[in-house]
């Protein structure tokens, strides 16, 4: 057919729609209708249309390989699960007691957060509960968990100043299963202030958390872990949280000035386990904004390999613009993009640091 290009009049050769979809012959599944193809990490199919495989479909044709949980079997397996609403059909290993751990860095901008809230999310979505608590003033983490948090909000700032019960002040994430929210309000600024003239002011987060009948619990239904995302600074609501906490998970972005700042914040640790709460352990140290094409971000990975030892998990979290947009829009990059690299990394550092903390004792998880 011959088609006028506008104003010229000169004709071009157009194809003729085909009258029927192209078929071919395989020997193992016979005929194979060939139809437009369709991303599985883009939006959902029009009725009518050819449907996505199921996660099912794709763990079957995982078990077809040499190595069932290959990091690309993985990968797609998670963005089907999440797309379907699903958890990962992989359980992680329940710790034997609730894990209380604290996120914090006061070097600001190294992805404390970020990496709270997807760690989170991540550990949620392999079925365990988990609880986070946003101790930031800003309240980024409950804006990147898509809960309610402004002014007149039942926040940690009623948990700490007024001894307002968790169970009042707790909100479930909507955007994944099995985790909850603390969230914060912009009233938690003047906490600081307040805290000072109050009775046993460093603790006030410790009493709330332990008061809470699904921390330490013996039920099915207990908190797993509990991360509490600290501001970027070492006032008293971070020594609330640190004497609040079991462990530490501390990110260092991989950086020229990752290890500034770092002393002072283990010298703080180390006054707290002397004088307040001498359980408390750095256990886990992330590498974040890892970029695999410069020398800096492997030299820094090398240094702080060396200094911290086990401590540093193998999984790095690249530079990633997902892991930047997604609490834009209310997400963790884990639901935003789960099929992107930030996603997958921040699934194989909780599966890592979860399977790593189970050494300490563990039970199955059934759920």
């Amino acid at each position: 057919m011959n088609t006028p290009l506008p104003e010229t009049g000169v004709s071009r050769e157009t194809p003729e729609p085909s009258e029927a979809p192209v078929s071919r012959e395989t020997e193992s599944t016979g005929p194979v209708v060939v139809t437009a193809p369709v991303s599985p990490f883009g939006p959902h199919p029009a009725p009518g249309t050819a449907p996505y495989r199921t996660a099912g479909d794709v763990a079957a044709g995982a078990l077809l390989t040499d190595d069932d949980s290959t990091p690309l079997a993985r990968s797609v397996e998670h963005a089907l699960l999440v797309r379907e609403g699903r958890r990962l059909s992989e359980p992680l290993p329940r710790p034997a007691r609730t894990r209380v751990m604290v996120v914090a860095n006061q070097k600001g901008g190294v992805g404390k957060t970020t990496s709270a809230v997807n760690m989170a999310a991540a550990l949620a979505q392999h079925g365990l509960r988990v609880l986070v608590i946003d101790l930031d003033p800003q309240g980024n983490a409950s804006t990147a968990l898509g809960v309610d948090h402004h002014r007149g909000t039942p926040s940690t700032y009623d948990a700490i100043v007024d001894e307002l019960a968790l169970t009042e002040i707790v909100q479930p994430s909507g955007e994944v299963e099995n985790l909850w929210v603390v969230p914060a309000t912009i009233d938690l600024a003047g906490a600081e202030i307040e805290l000072v003239s109050l009775v046993a002011r460093e603790s006030r987060l410790r009493k709330a958390i332990h008061a809470h009948p699904l921390v330490f619990g013996e039920g099915e239904d207990r908190f797993d872990y509990v991360l509490v995302d600290c501001p970027p600074s070492l006032g008293l609501l971070t020594l609330n949280a640190l004497v609040a906490g079991d462990e530490m998970l501390i990110p260092i972005q991989a950086e020229y000035y990752a290890l500034e700042g770092l002393g002072q914040l283990l010298e703080t640790v180390e006054m707290v386990k002397k004088h307040l709460n001498p359980e408390l352990t750095v256990s886990t140290i992330l590498l974040t904004m890892y970029d695999a094409r410069t020398r800096l971000s492997a030299g820094v990975a090398d240094e702080v390999r060396e200094h911290f030892g086990d401590q540093v998990l193998r999984t790095a979290i690249p530079r990633s613009v997902r892991i930047s947009e997604a609490p834009s829009y209310g997400q963790t990059v884990m639901t935003y993009d789960p099929g992107s690299s930030g996603a997958l990394s921040y699934l194989e550092a909780a599966r890592e640091m979860a399977v790593k903390l189970a050494g300490e004792g563990s039970e199955g998880n059934g759920r």
